[in-house]
């Protein structure tokens, strides 16, 4: 055999597993309004930058029938290629082969490509589309999914990793895409649960369909194990692109910069909170008035929408935000915002990303739903992953900073490097109201006219704590500013702690209050 003849079977041999479960499943897969496993790497990844490993893997299960069946690539394609000129490692698990189901070559691939990103120290991507555990393969695939597990934990917070959700991810698989940094979801394409509505039905004789139970939309805005939600796979593709310009590659370097350009919201910042510290404002709307280009990219928008986070620039260098949000539950903390903020500050911190947090918050929520559902240990979370973050972490109290809430979010006492606030700062131990019922309770009921001393005592308490100047006067804060300063001190307190080294005492890690 000529080489030419070698290479025209290389060229059919790729020809033929490349179609993966074949004409038919791929037909049906499109029918699904999903792309190909392919399809999808190719648009993701910059033009002609895949290069496939592992093409030619095959199963080796014998029982039920499986030494008859021939599944090309045992269902997932890896390999690396580029996004925006820099490298990622990709998995793609390829639905029209036996359902993307897991053996053991198939995780072996998996696992092959984490190892690969881990050593290289660059992001891994994984697209899940897969019915699952093969059955057929006994406790190899279950032994596939724990090897799996294993690297995720062993690459948090050493390099990025990302989950693209792009079909079903059911069962044991579902914790894959949990322990990883970034879950993205599509619209009516999307389905996570633990078990199925059959599962729920036979044992729980309730009745939910698969879209309702663990829908793009449930897990965006309901459970917050996604982070991302869309429209359309392509939709979901610019996301994880954008995402992609803000993020560092590993944990040894910083985000790539970019070109410094001052922000373009209409608004000045002055202008967007209301004169009466009552009334709701949009606090997107203060980070837009300060980001470079008023460029925001907000994470887990649809869920604890109380809180929100997100990245933006400041002279060109990625920054992450976490901001209390006035038009929902007044921005107070509970259980899920707790852990919404927490995650996001040890992702900040773990890649060398500096935090701006923006407050204005009455506390946490009261009440007994919270209480029983542990917000205590919940709102623990926030507290430990500011006062744990060695990167700069910097706050600008814009109104309400009350009680627990004004110690958690990032205040000087859990050490951040700089407190700003403007004169509108309300810093005290609970609001007026509730402050003046407790203080000068005898003095009320004792009163001719108890409303009118409650009024008397409410706007005493107010001159004396709602302002920032008594935290000033302690040095809590370091400097009361004028909003339309803001942007300033900001890029000189970043600049100022650009090469901030924080030590922490020697230890195998902390226990966070998980």
């Amino acid at each position: 055999m000529s080489l030419k003849k070698y290479i025209l079977d290389l060229r059919k041999r790729r020809e033929k597993v490349q179609q993966g479960g074949g004409e038919k499943a791929i037909k049906k897969q499109v029918a699904m309004g999903k792309m190909t496993a392919r399809e999808r790497i190719k648009a993701l990844l910059d033009q002609d930058s895949f290069t496939e490993y592992d093409l030619f893997v095959e199963h080796e299960a014998r029982d039920f029938g499986m030494d008859k069946k021939e599944l090309h690539g045992d269902g997932v394609i890896i390999g690396t290629g580029t996004i925006y000129g820099a490298p990622v490692c990709i998995f793609a698990q390829d639905f029209t082969v036996a359902g993307g189901s897991l053996g053991l070559m198939h995780a072996r691939k998996i696992t092959k490509i984490m190892d690969h990103a881990l050593k290289m120290r660059v992001p891994l991507i994984g697209i899940n589309d897969s019915g699952g555990a093969r059955i057929q393969e006994g406790v190899n695939s279950l032994a596939g999914y724990g090897e799996i597990f294993y690297r995720n934990t062993i690459a948090s917070g050493v390099i990025p990793q990302i989950s693209v959700i792009l079909g079903p991810c059911a069962g044991g698989a579902v914790y894959s895409p949990a322990l990883t940094d970034f879950v993205f979801t599509v619209d009516k394409i999307s389905k996570m649960f633990i078990t199925g509505p059959n599962v729920i039905k036979t044992v729980l004789g309730e009745e939910i369909s698969m879209e309702d139970l663990g829908g793009a939309r449930v897990h965006a805005e309901i459970t917050g194990n996604a982070h991302f939600f869309a429209n359309s796979e392509a939709e979901c593709f610019e996301q994880i692109k954008k995402l992609m310009t803000f993020i560092p590659w590993n944990n040894q370097e910083k985000a790539k910069a970019f070109p410094p350009k001052p922000p373009k919201f209409k608004t000045p910042v002055e202008d967007i909170i209301p004169a009466d510290p009552r009334e709701p404002y949009d606090v997107r709307d203060i980070i837009k008035a300060i980001v470079d280009d008023s460029d925001f990219f907000e994470i887990q928008e649809l869920f604890a929408a109380n809180i929100v986070i997100g990245f933006g620039r400041m002279n060109g260098q990625t920054v992450g935000f976490v901001a209390n949000q006035p038009l929902v539950l007044a921005g107070v903390l509970d259980c899920d915002s707790s852990d919404k903020a927490a995650r996001f500050i040890r992702f900040c911190d773990a890649f060398n990303i500096p935090i701006i947090t923006l407050e204005d918050m009455p506390g946490y929520l009261p009440g007994i739903d919270q209480e029983h559902a542990g917000v205590i240990r919940h709102g623990a979370k926030v507290l430990y992953a500011y006062s744990e973050a060695t990167v700069p972490k910097i706050t600008v109290i814009l109104r309400k900073a009350y009680g627990g809430g004004y110690i958690a979010m990032n205040s000087r006492h859990l050490h951040a490097d700089f407190a700003f606030a403007w004169p509108t700062a309300e810093i005290a131990v609970m609001g007026p109201e509730g402050a003046a019922n407790i203080i000068f309770k005898k003095e009320i009921e004792e009163a001719d006219d108890p409303d009118a001393m409650r009024q008397l005592k409410v706007k005493e308490y107010k001159e004396k704590f709602a302002n920032p100047y008594v935290a000033a006067a302690k040095g809590y804060i370091d400097s009361v500013i004028e909003p339309s300063e803001t942007r300033q001190m900001l890029l000189h307190a970043l600049e100022i702690s650009g090469s901030k080294v924080d030590h922490r005492p020697q230890k195998k890690h902390g226990i966070p209050p998980f």
